[in-house]
């Protein structure tokens, strides 16, 4: 094991090593997220060069959560009106009718497969509707996909981001309810959580109006306008997480949808930003969250977790997707490959990890097998979907 004291030499590491990996990423043509993983790995629980428990100590979660707000606002950045005229009714499909049934079967795999209780799997069937935008992203620029699909993925990605972590809100939520009060109040939980994502989504609407509305009339110098516009997302989250828990992530991907759709006549410069920001918040993250592995928790992982994997990777996505568009006008090809991609990221790690905690402090039987399964889970999704997605779509 390699020992360096100084913290600022280990956050020069973390940038070398996570833009490093995104270069060799882009060179080899591979999954940028796949090398970043594996070099946050090596310099953790392998070389353990980066402990990011001990290094940042209480500093690391809100960290990743504010990392992973700006990742989500720049994703909501994308989501332009104009690019759901083709894929608008699967997008719909996928989360009004995707999500209930992903929770549902994912509930039934970790509960069945990985053998944890039924409100730890339900809780952790809610995280798992989330497909990573931070993976589908890079993976779409490498593969030759319809617009429609591109288009589907991408919106579904973001989308369901906030709305898996809301829902392991909610089951959070009702399982705290029902251990203080003896029974769980379902009406008042469902009517709490939909009326903090009601004001959260109001918030971030009303900012990404006051954004776009600020910055075309010149109230803003050029010079200033992304910091503001960095400061205005931070407040915009940090706001609505004290409403409630994660419905910061709502906030933020309604600011971002917001101003996609409104004409800001913002400068190359400020949207250079943006870019080159996620790039190297994505590359940090991922970079410290595979450094928090270590060989306790890896050892956590257990056989019949495998089985697991294998039921969320053949049964869980394939049947959501096909059950969600069945009947729509989506080309049985196109359902196919949209039913096969499906790789989580960061948000599946950084809600997983944090609601982990929280159930073993009330004292719930292997909560603490959460991490190495969502970390499986990640590794998993991200080699078998990353490295296999150009040849399936050329099969299809």
């Amino acid at each position: 094991m390699f020992v360096i004291d100084s913290l600022i030499v280990k956050f020069a590491l973390i940038g070398v090593l996570g833009i490093g990996a995104q270069w060799i990423a882009w060179r080899i043509n591979r999954p940028a997220i796949a090398l970043m993983l594996a070099a946050g790995i090596i310099a953790g629980p392998v070389l353990g060069i980066i402990n990011p428990d001990d290094d940042l100590q209480g500093l690391l979660e809100p960290i990743v959560k504010l990392a992973v707000a700006v990742i989500l606002f720049e994703g909501g950045l994308t989501l332009n009106f104009a690019d759901l005229r083709h894929a608008g009714k699967g997008v719909l499909r996928l989360v009004i009718l995707g999500v209930p049934i992903g929770w549902a079967l994912g509930t039934a795999a970790v509960y069945c497969g990985a053998g944890l209780s039924l409100g730890v799997s339900a809780l952790f069937g809610g995280i798992l509707v989330v497909t990573g935008p931070t993976v589908i992203g890079p993976m779409l620029r490498s593969l030759r996909v319809g617009n429609r699909v591109r288009d589907i993925l991408k919106w579904e990605g973001i989308v369901n981001d906030p709305i898996g972590a809301l829902l392991a809100v909610a089951i959070f939520a009702a399982i705290q309810y029902g251990q203080t009060h003896g029974n769980v109040d379902l009406a008042e939980v469902v009517f709490n959580v939909i009326g903090a994502t009601y004001l959260a989504g109001l918030m971030g609407a009303l900012l990404g109006w006051g954004i776009t509305w600020l910055f075309p009339r010149g109230y803003v110098p050029e010079f200033l306008k992304a910091p503001v516009l960095l400061v205005t997302v931070i407040a915009g989250f940090v706001g609505a997480d004290l409403i409630m828990h994660e419905s910061g992530l709502v906030t933020v991907t309604v600011m971002g949808l917001v101003m996609a759709n409104r004409p800001m006549f913002s400068s190359r410069a400020l949207r250079r930003f943006k870019e080159d920001l996620t790039v190297l918040l994505i590359s940090g993250v991922f970079i410290l969250l595979a450094a928090t592995l270590d060989w306790e928790t890896i050892q956590k992982f257990q056989g019949r977790f495998i089985i697991f994997l294998i039921l969320l990777l053949f049964f869980v996505r394939p049947i959501t997707v096909l059950l969600s568009l069945l009947g729509s006008d989506v080309p049985w090809r196109e359902r196919i490959f949209i039913g096969w991609i499906a790789p989580r990221g960061i948000v599946a790690i950084a809600v997983t990890s944090l609601f982990a905690i929280r159930l073993v402090d009330l004292g719930y039987d292997r909560a603490d097998a959460l991490v190495p399964l969502v970390f499986a889970v990640v590794i998993v999704t991200i080699l078998a979907h990353g490295f296999s997605a150009g040849y399936v779509a050329r099969l299809l």
